[in-house]
This record gives structure tokens, C-alpha cells and sequence, in this order.
């Protein structure tokens, strides 16, 4: 499915421009090397682009950053193999840059038969080409002896940078007129491609199983970039590398059975998805990426509000109001297709993928891929936000501050449980349950960090209890609620904000840091002392009838008793019933403009 679908979005991206051409690849180029007729070098030229970012104290730091240029596809073999037009220091120069020196030496001599097998492959594909940048190039080729320019002071000006950049060649003068641009380059080019796809004899021929056509198999698969901890040079999708995985004789992966013409789309598609912000986040150690069968990416630019908060065709305020009518929308019932319209959502209809992957010692594992109705998952998406949720004021919760919430503070590891963070996405995308392991989380957060509990962490045990549990807790205090847990919560935030009031506010340490974890879990132990040392606290309060009569309603609804232990359920009761009565006391009272409490 997922191999399929990409090649389907392929011929999308291809009708739309958006992919690259076929045999050729985005290369990275740091450095123009601008050559005399001669082939010498007249000057090299920084190529990247400068930004400037804001630092501490309103510094400014600068950054530069290489420009993607389309060059004649590249190799994907890890041992010596040319590029034509090559970008690689050590193919073009033939030299190592150690200790500030350049040198050809090395172990295996991998520095000269680098150069000598790009000299060669390159002599032989502009052998008949007439133009200046061409010429010079030639030139360049024929001349540089890499023993003899040890010294060269453009390549020493560069210093660590020599062996991490990319390199493009032009003849001096002529800045924009770069070599693999050069029409009669490109030309031959593409009819050397154009020869190589016409030779079906080469190879096996077989029936692929994702076009279902008789085509050439492909032996290899080109490599993914941009996965979180793979290898720089790009990781596999699909590949065979042990005996035990053949079968019929067959070997690498013409064991997969999909067709050349099938490999190129679907690796090609993978990699634009992965190259844009806007169908990529990183989950920890997993890679998610998403896309609509749909040119328009408005599509996932709006998931990526409704689960991350942000928006690359938004600005943040736009994106805030729109993702606030689609939760009220959601709240009535469905999300209103009339809106998705006005959005440039055209089809809520349309197929839309979702995948992660994980890289492994060889390849990617697929994590998971769902394909859903688009407006199946907004609906989703809007619903896991609607039960966030704490208060009548919406706001938009990212999934980044839900994962930040589960880890504790005094962590070194950021990162949270993989199962719980492949879990929660999959909840949120199905519209099922969340995995019980989130509610665990979050109470044993709320419980031992330092600070209070917040809407965050408030919003994420709500979420759990009404779904996975049916409970009905609302937006906001529930003065009806006499669920004893609930209660339970709400008295000890009455407790602790009394002690505070008793004190000035000037304290340090509250019952909330001594008795909050025990009193969870163990109220009939708890309470008690914490009734007798309210008893105290009345006596110096400002408001201490206000107080008495808010204690004595609660526990007028206890029936006087305090539960014995209380499991994980109803710990999460307790924090939802001391967040939602707490933050009460904070709300202006529309008649007086006084909060609760205040004299």
C-alpha cells in the first residue's frame, strides 16, 4: 500500500512540476569553481546563501546555507564510483585536507583513484562537446595533476570545508552560466538516459507488483534521505542482503519485484515528502510523513496545524482562528464540509496517507501507514483537540507540548516511550482509545514534578478518562460532579488555596508539595490532617467564612467519607477535580470583578 501510494502520488507531484526530472538528482553546492579557458583556477566563489538569526542580547548570528542545484543523477554506490559533472572534493581534486594540509596520501590510496576514475569517466562524456565553460572544464581535467597542488591557496583558503561542500564549475566571468547547465551538457545527458531506458533486454524482465507490467526489475533500490538517525548517505525502503531472504534464484532486490520505472517514483516521492516541513515531523526516534492524493497542500498544512500548532501557509494568528472554528465545528457534531471548501479544501473525500519509519542497521522498518478519507482525520484530529480541552477558551494543543509533558523535568532523555509515542498518534488518527499507558504517564507527571498541573497535563488525563472510560468530565468546574474522587481533588485545592490566603501568599511550600502524590492515592489517610490543619489556617484567612462554607459543601457531598485508596482511574479524577477548582479561584466575577475568594 504505502509503495503504491507514493508511486500514485508521484505522477501527482510530476503533473504539478514538483518533482525532479528523471536523471536527475538535488545536489548540494557550497562552492563555484570559476576556471580560465586555460582550465586553471581563476577564483573560487561561495555559493551559499546567507541568513542572518537573532542570538541572546540581540546579537546576530550568520549562517550560511548551501543552494540545491539539479545535476546529472548521482551515484548510490558506497565504494569508488564517478558522477558525471562530479561535486565531490575528492573526486575533482584528488586530495585529502588533514592537520591544515593537503595531501594525496592515504591508506588506500583512495584520494588518487578517486580523481583518476572521474577524469576518465568525465573526459569520455564531453568528448565531442564545443563550448567555453565546456572547454575550460576539459582543460581542467586534463591539467590538474592533484601531487602538484598540495599548495593551492584556494583550496587551503578553505580550510574544513574543502571535504563537506559541494562543488559546481563555471568559466570566470560567467557566474550563472554553470556546467551542468549548459544546454549542450544537458542534451547529451538525457539522451544517454534515453538510450539506457530503451534497453529492456538488460536486466530481469518481469511482472512488477505495483504496475502489474512486464518491466525491468530493479537490483537496487535508491536510497531515502532525511530520516531521523539514518545514514547520511540515505537508507534503503526495500533490499536484501542475506541468502536466507532470496527466493527462486533470485537475488538483492529483484526478490521485491518492482519494476525500475516503479523504484524511481516511488523513491523520488518519498524523498520530496521528506525534504518538506510541511509532510514531515519527527516523533522521537520515528520519522511520520503524510501527503493528500491532491496537488493542494493545504491538505497537510492544516493536520500540521491541528496537531502541531503551526502553519507554513498561515501566519500563527490565522492559523489559531482557523483551527479554533474547526474545533467548535467539531463540538456540534461533524466538521462542516462548507468550511473545508472555503479553506481550498476541495474534496473532503480525497485519499490521505499517513506513514512513519525507523531506520535499522540496513533499511527502513515501516512503524505503520494508514490511509484514511481526508475529512475522516481532520474529524479525528479535531476530536483528540476537543478533548484536550479545560476551559470554554479553546486552544490549540501540539502534540510536541502533550510529549514534553510526559517527560519528566529532571530527564536527561527527552524522548518519550516509542510504543507510546507510535500509540498516541495512532489513537489520534483512528479515533480510538488512547493507550493506557499515556494516562499513567501524565497522573505519575502531575503527581511528582515540582510544578502544578496544567491545562496540558490536565487536558491529556481528561482525554483519557472520557474516552478509554466514559467518564463525562466537562470543560471547566463541575460544581454537579459528586464523583468522591473528583471531590476529593477539588478539597485539596480549597485546602491549599486557604493555607495561601492564610499566609499572604508568601509561602514557599504548600500542602501541595508534601500531601498532593499521598493524597491521590490514599485520601482517608491523608485528609484528616489536612481538615486539622485547615482549622488553623481559618483562623488567620481573610475570607474564612467563604472558605468554611466551600469546605463544607464538598464534604457534604463526600458523606463525610474519604475513599481508602483510590486506583489510576480515579487518581486522574483527583487531578482534573484540584486543576479545574483551582484555576476557579483565579476567575473574575463578572458582578464584583473580584475572584473567588477575595475580599
Amino acid at each position: 500500500m504505502l509503495i503504491k501510494g507514493l508511486c500514485d502520488y508521484y505522477d501527482i507531484l510530476a503533473g504539478a512540476g514538483k518533482v525532479l526530472p528523471e536523471g536527475y538528482s538535488n545536489v548540494k553546492i557550497h562552492y563555484i569553481v570559476a576556471l580560465n579557458p586555460d582550465g586553471s583556477i581563476d577564483k573560487i566563489i561561495n555559493y551559499q546563501e546567507k541568513t542572518e538569526i537573532a542570538g541572546k542580547n540581540g546579537s546576530v548570528k550568520i549562517k550560511y546555507e548551501p543552494k540545491n542545484e539539479l545535476m546529472p543523477k548521482r551515484t548510490e554506490k558506497s565504494s569508488i564510483d564517478f558522477n558525471i559533472i562530479e561535486h565531490r572534493p575528492l573526486y575533482i581534486f584528488g586530495l585529502n585536507y588533514e592537520n591544515e594540509k593537503l595531501t594525496t596520501e592515504d591508506k588506500t590510496d583512495k584520494a588518487k583513484k578517486s580523481h583518476a576514475v572521474f577524469a576518465e569517466a568525465n573526459m569520455k562524456f564531453i568528448d565531442g562537446i564545443d563550448s567555453g565553460v565546456v572547454n575550460a572544464f576539459r582543460n581542467f581535467i586534463s591539467s590538474w595533476k592533484p601531487e602538484e597542488e598540495t599548495e593551492n591557496r584556494f583550496l587551503l583558503e578553505l580550510k574544513k570545508d574543502y571535504g563537506k561542500s559541494g562543488y559546481a564549475f563555471c568559466l570566470t566571468g560567467h557566474p550563472d552560466e554553470l556546467l551542468h547547465n549548459d544546454p549542450l551538457v544537458r542534451k547529451k545527458w538525457e539522451k544517454l538516459c534515453s538510450e539506457k531506458n530503451e534497453s529492456e533486454e538488460q536486466g530481469n524482465i518481469a511482472q512488477c507488483a505495483i504496475s502489474g507490467e512486464e518491466a525491468r526489475i530493479a537490483r537496487i533500490h535508491a536510497k531515502i534521505k532525511g530520516i531521523a538517525g539514518g545514514q547520511a548517505s540515505g537508507t534503503v525502503l526495500v533490499g536484501f542482503n542475506n541468502p536466507s531472504e532470496n527466493s527462486y534464484g533470485n537475488e538483492q532486490s529483484y526478490n521485491s519485484n518492482v519494476s525500475e520505472k516503479a523504484m524511481a517514483k516511488y523513491t523520488e516521492a518519498l524523498n520530496y515528502l521528506l525534504a518538506s516541513p510541511s509532510h514531515k515531523v519527527l516523533m522521537d526516534e520515528m520519522t511520520v510523513f503524510f501527503w493528500a492524493m491532491d496537488k493542494n497542500e493545504t491538505y497537510e498544512d492544516l493536520l500540521m496545524g491541528m496537531l502541531y500548532g503551526k502553519s507554513s501557509l498561515m501566519n500563527a494568528e490565522q492559523t489559531q482562528q482557523m483551527l479554533k472554528q474547526l474545533l467548535r465545528d467539531a463540538r456540534g457534531g461533524r466538521v462542516s464540509p462548507q468550511r473545508l471548501e472555503n479553506q481550498g479544501m476541495i474534496d473532503p473525500d480525497v485519499d490521505f496517507y499517513i506513514a512513519a519509519v525507523k531506520p535499522n542497521a540496513s533499511r527502513l522498518s515501516v512503524k505503520f501507514v494508514y490511509r484514511k478519507k481526508y475529512g475522516e482525520i481532520l474529524q479525528n484530529a479535531a476530536e483528540f483537540q476537543n478533548d484536550l480541552q479545560t476551559d470554554e477558551k479553546i486552544q490549540v494543543i501540539s502534540i510536541d507540548r502533550i510529549k514534553k509533558k510526559l517527560v519528566s523535568p529532571k530527564s536527561k532523555n527527552d524522548n518519550i516511550n516509542p510504543s507510546l509515542a507510535a500509540g498516541l498518534l495512532e489513537s489520534i488518527l483512528q479515533g480510538g482509545k488512547y493507550p493506557l499507558q499515556l494516562l499513567d504517564t501524565a497522573v505519575r507527571r502531575a503527581k511528582t514534578d515540582d510544578d502544578k498541573p496544567d491545562a496540558v497535563t490536565a487536558g491529556i488525563i481528561k482525554a483519557c478518562l472520557n474516552r478509554n472510560f466514559k467518564e463525562d468530565i466537562k470543560v471547566g468546574l463541575d460544581k454537579d460532579n459528586t464523583d468522591q474522587a473528583y471531590l476529593c481533588g477539588r478539597l485539596f485545592a480549597v485546602l491549599e488555596r486557604l493555607q495561601q490566603d492564610a499566609s499572604n501568599n508568601s509561602l514557599n511550600r504548600t500542602i501541595k508539595d508534601a500531601y498532593f502524590s499521598s493524597a491521590s492515592a490514599k485520601p482517608a489517610l491523608v485528609f484528616p490532617k489536612l481538615l486539622t490543619l485547615a482549622q488553623h489556617h481559618l483562623d488567620k484567612s481573610k475570607s474564612p467564612v467563604y472558605f468554611n462554607k466551600l469546605i463544607g459543601e464538598i464534604i457534604d457531598k463526600l458523606d463525610r467519607e474519604f475513599p481508602e485508596s483510590m486506583p489510576l482511574k480515579d487518581q486522574g479524577k483527583f487531578i482534573i477535580g484540584y486543576y479545574q477548582q483551582y484555576q476557579d479561584f483565579f476567575k473574575k466575577n463578572d458582578k464584583t470583578g473580584k475572584t473567588e475568594g477575595e475580599v
